[in-house]
Formats: C-alpha cells, structure tokens, sequence
C-alpha cells in the first residue's frame, strides 16, 4: 500500500512539472516576434484628384484592385486603382 501511495504522488508531481513546462514554453513562443516578409518594391499611387478632394471610403476587390470613393466638389467617384502597377484602372461618377 505505501508504494502505491508513493507511484501516485511521483505522477502527481510529473503532472504538474509537465503543465508548468507546456505553459513556460507557450509564454516564450508567444513571446517571440514573428520574422516580417518582405513585401517587395512599394508602388507609388496617385488618384489624380483636383485639390479640396476627400477620401469616403476604401474597399478591398479582385485580382489586387482597390475601390477608393472620392467626395469632390463637383460629385463623388469611386476610383479604382491596380495596386499591382499602381496606376488608376478606371473612374466611375456616382449619383449622376
């Protein structure tokens, strides 16, 4: 009966040496920074908007193309620029 006792104390302290080793090595790994990839050259972009122009809102889309809604004074546009060669694709005039 005492060696059994003894076997069932060992594993308890196995137990929780193993869980304070596991939560120690998660700390350290979550700890370490994660190594950023290079994203390649930076493309210039210009929408060629007329000065007094506002940005209302940017929207992801396809094949590495941003819709970008312009306010100006004269009406709102979406402008959608090709992030790829970073030149603008194409204007559309809304509410008109």
């Amino acid at each position: 009966m005492r060696a059994l006792k003894v076997l069932v104390i060992g594993m308890g302290v196995l137990i929780v040496a193993a869980s304070v080793t596991l939560v120690v090595m998660i700390v350290q790994r979550a700890g370490k920074a994660i190594p950023a990839t290079p994203a390649g050259p930076v493309a210039e972009m210009s929408l060629g908007q007329p000065a007094g122009t506002r940005i209302g809102g940017i929207a992801a889309g396809a094949e590495g193309r941003v819709a970008v809604w312009v306010q100006r004074a004269d009406g709102d546009r979406l402008v959608i620029l090709d992030t790829r060669s970073g030149r603008v694709a194409g204007e559309i005039r809304v509410g008109e």
